[in-house]
């Protein structure tokens, strides 16, 4: 678990304000995630929190109820590796905000950039999403991830944990052979290995900083001006968060543990992983947690079986490895395609993931992966009121979230994609006219005959 200290306040949790209202969401099969899915249940949020669940919930004097008989309520979904808020156009240098140059940046903070205007986290929301945690993807040692909600004026209403893991994009091992890579091997192979040097480096200055730091006050040690860069890098020394290695080949990931091993880093999650199916044993042994995903891609290797993505997550599951399902957050464009989340775990149920297990890889599981266990994830007294109302399986594509609460506010449902669709669906329509038409020969059996067509010959005025 994060330290408390490390938390942000709860307070921040919700929105903006908190609204003292309460909502009886009644007559609902409520899908707990915890414990068992509750029949004709109902669930009571208040001040940003649940504060009842239930088939014998007492709703408070004066609460707004909301009928959803027929409908069911579901916890609402975390995606643990997202560059949602920090990218927004992949191709438009001046919207992507989740890489500093240079390769050791571990001062960034990820949830500080975040844009809580941009168009892409509605629809993520749309589709049950309710909070993110962002990343840094910069250089080799990236900076500190933040968790938020989906809804907020700015980042600090939006953070609910900071920071919550310190990031290492782990540098290929072994040189890209392909065409469309310019440089050589051999340059390739040096760029790695300069890039493996100033890690080490950098952690080795954070440790002698970590050391001059603890020896101030006592007799003839001078005051140490205090840096940033190496301050960000001491909540991952000592353990207090997790040094997070985004690493998916199998000798990417072997040399980030033994790198691990080298610094005697003591909390370790694997980002990625697409490789750990080769070493359940040695995860299981060293209780590493791994946030996998994508799922709905296909596997890099030729030669490999085509349902690798897919089959992981039941891999991971059946060792009893700590994981969870994320959107993968590894291009620009995962931020656009964040609303994805709940089939890349529909996909994982379909290739060896238990049904149920499959709901918690994006709800509960990434709660307690990133340390808010207590807080998020599941439908219980006491938890964030972060809840989704469904026409049925939000991790089937057929079925509609009909409303989202964040901290127990009803957030807008609206998109930039349902509003172009209400502008151009009321556009103004010429008025259709029959014109007959006969063809030499034309019948009963003619395609032309009779037809029924549009003046101005397009539908629509411009």
């Amino acid at each position: 678990m994060i330290r408390p200290a490390l938390l942000v306040a709860l307070a921040l949790c919700a929105p903006a304000v908190v609204h003292a209202e309460a909502i009886a969401l009644t007559g609902a099969t409520v899908h707990t995630v915890s414990g068992p899915t509750l029949e004709n249940a109902t669930v009571v949020m208040q001040d940003g929190k649940i504060v009842a669940v239930g088939s014998n919930a007492q709703v408070p004097a004066g609460a707004t109820v909301v009928s959803c008989a027929g409908k069911h309520v579901y916890p609402g979904f975390i995606d643990a590796n997202s560059v949602l808020g920090l990218v927004e156009v992949g191709s438009v240098r001046g919207t992507v905000d989740n890489a500093e140059a240079g390769d050791i940046n571990p001062n960034i903070r990820a949830q500080v950039q975040i844009n809580p205007e941009s168009e892409l986290i509605p629809v993520v929301r749309y589709n049950g999403i309710t909070s993110a945690l962002v990343i840094p993807r910069g250089g080799t040692l990236s900076g500190s991830s933040g968790l938020i909600h989906l809804d907020g004026w700015t980042h600090e209403d939006m953070t609910i944990a900071a920071p919550v893991g310190l990031h290492i994009q782990w540098p290929n091992m072994t040189p890209a052979r392909n065409p469309f890579n310019p440089q050589a091997e051999e340059d390739q192979k040096k760029a790695r290995d300069e890039s493996l040097r100033k890690l080490r480096d950098a952690f080795d200055d954070a440790r002698a900083y970590q050391k001059a730091l603890a020896a101030e006050g006592k007799s003839g040690i001078p005051r140490h001006d205090r840096d940033v860069k190496w301050d960000a890098m001491i909540h991952a020394l000592n353990g207090e968060i997790p040094v997070m290695f985004h690493a998916r080949r199998l000798n990417q990931i072997r040399a980030a543990l033994k790198f691990a091993d080298q610094q005697g880093l003591k909390r370790i999650v694997l980002v990625g992983g697409d490789d750990a199916d080769l070493m359940l044993d040695e995860l299981k042994e060293r209780n590493i947690a791994v946030i996998a995903g994508p799922t709905l891609e296909l596997p890099n290797r030729s030669w490999e079986a085509y349902d690798k993505p897919m089959a992981l997550p039941g891999k991971l599951a059946a060792a009893g490895i700590p994981f969870c399902l994320s959107n993968g957050g590894s291009t620009d464009n995962s931020a656009a395609n964040g609303r994805n989340l709940p089939y890349q775990a529909g996909m994982a149920a379909a290739y060896g993931l238990p049904k149920d297990e499959a709901l918690k890889s994006i709800t509960l599981y990434p709660a307690r992966l990133l340390g808010v266990g207590d807080k998020l994830g599941s439908i219980e007294t006491g938890k964030v009121a972060d809840l989704m109302v469904t026409n049925g399986d939000p991790l089937e594509i057929t079925t509609t979230v009909e409303q989202v609460y964040i901290s127990g506010k009803p957030v807008s449902m609206q998109t930039r994609q349902t509003r172009l669709f209400h502008k151009y669906d009321q556009r103004p329509r010429k008025a259709k006219t029959l014109t007959q038409t006969s063809h030499k020969g034309g019948g009963a059996g003619s395609g032309t005959s009779g037809a029924a067509t549009e003046s101005g010959g397009g539908g629509g005025s411009r």
